[in-house]
């Protein structure tokens, strides 16, 4: 299909852009026709986001999990699924001027690590690949959602203690309706990122004959996972709640967007293939 997964994504991060403007538009204004058409925008561009996927298939060879531009497509894609999901659920717009530009910024982030598609590398010919991003993808997903919801969170937070009352806050979910949110993403996303370590595990065995080398992905993703451990020892056993607990979940995404993309940028390993 030639580079039409190029333009298939493309099209989907001016998708997740207008959609981000409509439902920002949406909590200023108080129009719900604006989110209707942010909703109408953000199914656009998960399905663009999709034929992209399918194109970058297609033209590979194989799923698209090779490398931090194909990974990349499918982390908004689990993203905006898992937002579409939520926004069914709870029948409320203003979810998504929080959540749909985390969608639209990765989406440009991702954008920018474009190649041509080629065959898999030998290491990556393991059906553990598949089993192994599919988990990331999830994990991830999730803890992107749990990162918007916390910000929203917050942000709901400090008007209240300002003692604002504007016709905004009736849009808002209430506080202890974002804190649930926030804990079922991570609650979700807990147990996909152990699998992730574990199949990587399995995985890296398979491909390099050692379990654990401390490679600085696996050392990352160990981070990872421990502050998103400690984040579920806190709340459930140090009774952490309201704005510490968000607090976490912020510099937990930010953990996690440093182990998939600043240790492939910045610091090369076993795992340098993800830019190839």
């Amino acid at each position: 299909m030639g580079n039409w997964e190029k333009e298939f994504f493309s099209i989907a991060f001016i998708s997740y852009f207008v959609a981000s403007c409509l439902y920002i538009g949406h909590l200023i204004w108080l129009k719900e026709k604006l989110g209707s058409w942010a909703r109408i925008f953000t199914i656009l561009g998960f399905l663009v986001n999709t034929l992209a996927m399918a194109a970058r298939t297609i033209n590979a060879g194989h799923i698209p999990f090779a490398n931090m531009y194909e990974f990349g497509m499918a982390f908004v894609w689990g993203i905006t699924l898992l937002y579409i999901y939520i926004e069914y659920r709870h029948k409320n717009y203003s979810l998504g001027a929080f959540i749909l530009p985390v969608a639209f910024v990765l989406t440009g982030i991702f954008s920018n690590f474009y190649q041509e598609a080629h065959p898999l590398m030998p290491a990556l010919k393991s059906n553990w690949l598949l089993v192994h991003v599919i988990t990331a993808v999830i994990a991830y997903g999730a803890l992107a959602i749990s990162f918007a919801l916390a910000l929203m969170y917050l942000w709901k937070q400090r008007i209240e203690e300002t003692g604002e009352q504007g016709p905004i806050m009736s849009k808002l979910p209430p506080l202890v309706t974002l804190s649930a949110l926030v804990n079922q993403c991570i609650d979700l996303a807990v147990p996909f990122l152990t699998l992730l370590i574990i199949t990587g595990a399995v995985w890296a065995e398979y491909a390099w004959g050692s379990y654990w080398r401390w490679d600085p992905k696996e050392t990352w993703s160990l981070i990872t996972w421990l502050i998103y451990a400690i984040y579920l020892h806190g709340r459930v056993s140090l009774g952490w709640r309201g704005k510490k607990a968000m607090n976490w979940a912020v510099v937990g995404f930010i953990t996690v967007l440093f182990t998939f993309i600043g240790v492939n940028v910045l610091l090369p390993g076993l795992h340098s293939y993800a830019l190839l």
